[in-house]
């Protein structure tokens, strides 16, 4: 076989349909659109119009609300480190904090911190930073002989310090 003589199969491919391209095409004159009105136009939108109708998306009511101030924690479990110290992907001799996950290609995306969570078992005695953690998580990591220390996230510390 040559690369020439490649072709789809059969019905694979369908040509498009070339509108307005003469009354004896059958879509030609308004192609296809109809006869005068709004939607025979360019440019319409009546996604959601209802005719006059007061729209679905107004009867209902609003509910709920978004809080501005929200923070956005990246989530990390003891496992998923314990993994990483054994591939080799985090070195236990130096603290483990946002910057050493993003290096070690842990942590991807923008967050408001780090939180650790005490899902998994960890053996490796290490030296934590982290913006939150649970009580379990604290527990686990000071029973296998490391520490956790919980300081402020690095924007809200900017912000801090900017406001005095």
């Amino acid at each position: 076989m040559k690369l020439n003589q490649l072709s789809d199969n059969s019905g694979a491919t369908k040509a498009r349909k070339r509108v307005g391209r003469g009354i004896a095409s059958g879509t030609g004159k308004t192609a296809g659109r109809g006869v005068k009105g709004q939607k025979s136009r360019s440019g319409v939108s009546l996604v959601g119009f209802e005719g006059g109708q007061m729209p679905l998306y107004r009867r209902l009511p609003k509910r709920g609300f978004k809080n501005p101030f929200t923070k956005n924690y990246a989530e990390i479990n003891l496992g998923k480190l314990q993994k990483a110290i054994d591939d080799k992907k985090l070195d236990v001799k130096k603290p483990i904090n946002e910057a050493a996950l993003r290096a070690a290609g842990m942590l991807k995306g923008q967050y408001d911190g780090l939180r650790l969570l005490g899902h998994g078992a960890l053996s490796a005695k290490v030296a934590i930073e982290v913006a939150g953690a649970s009580k379990s998580a604290i527990m686990a990591v000071e029973k296998a002989g490391g520490s956790v220390s919980v300081v402020a996230p690095a924007k809200a510390a900017a912000a801090d310090t900017e406001d005095k």
